[in-house]
């Protein structure tokens, strides 16, 4: 009995150290962001005497909320129109692909270079469309945007001429939300996501670390893609695999948080944690499949080692925040002297907050308003962490797996009224939503049961996972309730 005491003392330590050394990466990125000169804002455009040819690639599944607003956008972009070719990757198999094909017509009508390419299989999901056009691309330049993006007039002007560098392989701008303000959860992925753009990826770019293509609202150069062996869909998470691969061939990924895309959020939290999910399993997968050979490439430094190895395992914290919740209950009634431990744990919780709250660009909240959305962001990720840790197990056991794209349903900040949505287009939601309530229930359980033997010590972190984790499963409820479909 002694020895399993002992035992669950020892993994709860180590989880705390471990949560503790992803908090200080946090930290180390922050830092590194405020001692970091950002790059420079052109004043404007650069005219070149010669403009490459560019391919902008749309891949697309089963968007007719958003198709017409993607292709509005694109085929406005402001460049010479001979060197300019858009390829529609439509994988639909709803009425969006005769949609697209009547509006690619009508835009081939007037003189646009425009074609739709669709496929009747899905292989290899978003990689294999973007494969499969890469083969039949004129340009030298890739760009590629997302269904739920928009791009402005002047977006390839503005980035072409970086492209001086012959080194850079990809350049990725920064993600904007036209939906931020449709309801509290879109107010707290915003936050997250300016946390990611505008400190960790400017902190990376600046500081040679490896950083990664987001999937969209990016432009590649074509050499890149075929030197780092292509597109490939073995992972869930294609964009980082062909980033990694490109970094390790000696190509920069360089970031512009000065050109922003205007994107659009999940606002419903089942295609959220769908979201999530994909994304941690396919990070994983990447784990798997890349880091063995980051760390045994000799001509890259330790720290470009270290960094890389916390940037691809990041969504390990949430395995090990569901572990802390299920240990803090035993720990306690069995040793409870482990809990003097917790300010080491405390690094655990400054890091991510103090990174939200320095992200800070024109058009995003004051500091003040993040300051009361930071409750809200943090129950968020504890909320999701279940979900999220079967992803990581998922990625760490299996190649591949289907690919679920995120519903984009044409949101703002404005449409907040109720309208009717396509069945199809919200996923179902998920038993798991049940455990996350059997999960904050524990939360609770775990306080009133451990407050007469330890006071209120635990109190506050496990009131956050029983807020967490009843403001997600009850949202999901609530939202599966009230939509309208058709």
């Amino acid at each position: 009995m002694q020895v399993f005491t002992y035992l669950i003392g020892f993994l709860y330590l180590f989880v705390v150290v471990f949560l503790a050394f992803y908090g200080i990466h946090n930290l180390i990125i922050t830092i590194l962001y405020l001692r970091t000169e950002a790059p420079s804002k052109p004043k404007k455009p650069k005219h070149l005497k010669r403009w490459p040819m560019v391919t902008i690639q749309l891949p697309i599944f089963n968007e007719k909320y958003t198709i017409e607003r993607l292709l509005s956008a694109v085929t406005q972009l402001d460049y010479p129109p001979n060197c300019l070719q858009i390829q529609v990757l439509d994988d639909s198999t709803d009425d969006t692909a005769e949609l697209t094909r009547r509006l690619v017509e009508q835009y081939k009508s007037h003189g646009v270079n425009i074609k739709w390419i669709h496929r009747d299989d899905r292989v290899g999901y978003k990689a294999g469309a973007l494969h499969e056009g890469l083969g039949k691309a004129s340009g030298e330049f890739i760009g590629i945007f997302d269904a739920d993006f928009v791009p402005k007039r002047d977006w390839l002007k503005r980035i072409i001429p970086l492209f001086n560098n012959h080194k850079l392989g990809c350049l990725q701008t920064r993600w904007g939300h036209m939906n931020r303000k449709y309801n509290s959860l879109t107010r707290a992925e915003a936050m997250a996501i300016d946390g990611h753009f505008l400190v960790e990826q400017t902190a990376r770019s600046q500081n040679d670390l490896f950083l990664n293509f987001n999937g969209t609202a990016g432009l590649w150069r074509r050499a890149c893609i075929e030197d780092a062996g292509g597109w490939q869909w073995d992972t869930l998470t294609e964009d980082l695999d062909l980033s990694y691969r490109a970094q390790m061939r000696g190509w920069k990924i360089g970031y512009n948080p000065h050109v922003v895309v205007q994107g659009e959020i999940p606002a419903q939290v089942e295609a959220f944690k769908k979201q999530q999910f994909r994304w941690a399993k396919g990070s994983f997968q990447v784990v798997r499949k890349i880091l063995p050979q980051v760390f045994e490439q000799p001509d890259l430094p330790w720290n470009v080692r270290l960094m890389a190895f916390l940037h691809l395992t990041g969504y390990f914290v949430h395995p090990l925040m569901l572990v802390l919740l299920l240990m803090t209950l035993p720990v306690g009634l069995l040793i409870p002297e482990t809990f003097k431990i917790f300010p080491i744990s405390i690094l655990a919780g400054l890091g991510s907050p103090l990174l939200y709250l320095t992200a800070t660009a024109p058009h995003t909240p004051s500091l003040i308003e993040k300051l009361k959305l930071l409750p809200l962001l943090t129950i968020t990720g504890f909320g999701i962490s279940l979900s999220t840790t079967i992803a990581v197990l998922e990625g760490l056991t299996g190649k591949g797996g289907v690919f679920i794209r995120t519903p984009k349903l044409n949101l703002s900040n404005a449409n907040k009224h109720q309208k009717k949505i396509d069945r199809t287009y919200l996923p179902p939601i998920s038993p798991i939503v049940w455990l996350e309530i059997a999960l904050g229930i524990y939360a609770f359980l775990t306080i009133v049961i451990l407050e007469p033997l330890l006071g209120w010590s635990v109190a506050p972190w496990m009131t956050i996972y029983m807020l967490g984790y009843f403001y997600i499963a009850g949202l999901n409820l609530l939202q599966h309730k009230s939509t309208v479909v058709t």
